[in-house]
């Protein structure tokens, strides 16, 4: 009976994992369209939001239903309440790759991103992406050390989300309100996608000691 317990648990980490490739690849997917213009990739990406709901649907459903029938304790309990938030945090991850790719579509065919800032973006999105991969080597492994990597690989994000204020504060900005809304709006969630990221990774600390890093300091969406 344990056992068959301990596979139902292995079987989250995987759906977990598996989520988290998931919503790499939407926002790999989703900065591409958004520095190509291209369509295509941005309607994949709005199309596969589904999917990373249906995948919460179901992480959730098996993470309950083991609350209900097993009743674990100690690590196996941190380690299903850890699951539930999890699922939320990268569910809210595709929510954030979805919101990039439709800024990208609602644009088509002028691209979205001035010239000038297209490189910040480009960054961002690639830390974002090997962030979300990280997480899902963290889910599978419990490695503490590596969670607490993502932390600090985050705070890269953070600066150039700051410094993105400092160019559209600039008086010589020429390229006008709406590209600066838009400048505003997506720095803004590629900065969220990558603190969900991190919530993730507090949450296996959660699971292997117990203890909640920076426990009342996440933000919400």
């Amino acid at each position: 009976m344990r056992e068959a317990y301990h596979v139902e648990l292995e079987q989250l980490a995987d759906n977990l994992g598996a989520m988290s490739i998931q919503v790499a690849d939407a926002m790999e997917r989703a900065t591409r369209a958004l520095l190509e213009a291209d369509l295509s990739l941005a309607e994949q990406v709005i199309s596969d939001d589904a999917k990373v709901d249906d995948a919460r649907a179901q992480c959730e459903e098996q993470a309950y239903a083991l609350l209900a029938l097993q009743a674990p304790v100690a690590t196996d309990l941190r380690t299903v309440l850890a699951a539930i938030h999890a699922a939320e945090s990268l569910e809210r991850m595709g929510d954030l790759a979805l919101h990039v790719a439709k800024a990208a579509r609602r644009r088509h065919p002028e691209p979205v991103l001035p010239e000038a800032v297209r490189p910040y973006f480009a960054e961002m999105g690639e830390v974002g992406v090997r962030l979300a991969r990280q997480v899902e080597h963290v889910i599978h492994s419990k490695d503490v050390e590596a969670a607490k990597t993502i932390e600090s690989d985050d705070d890269q994000v953070d600066d150039i989300h700051r410094h993105l204020f400092t160019v559209l504060m600039d008086r010589e900005w020429p390229h006008g309100v709406a590209a600066a809304v838009d400048v505003t709006l997506l720095g803004r969630f590629y900065e969220r996608y990558a603190d969900h990221a991190v919530s993730v990774a507090k949450r296996m600390i959660f699971v292997v000691t117990g203890k909640m890093p920076g426990y009342g300091s996440d933000d919400d969406i």
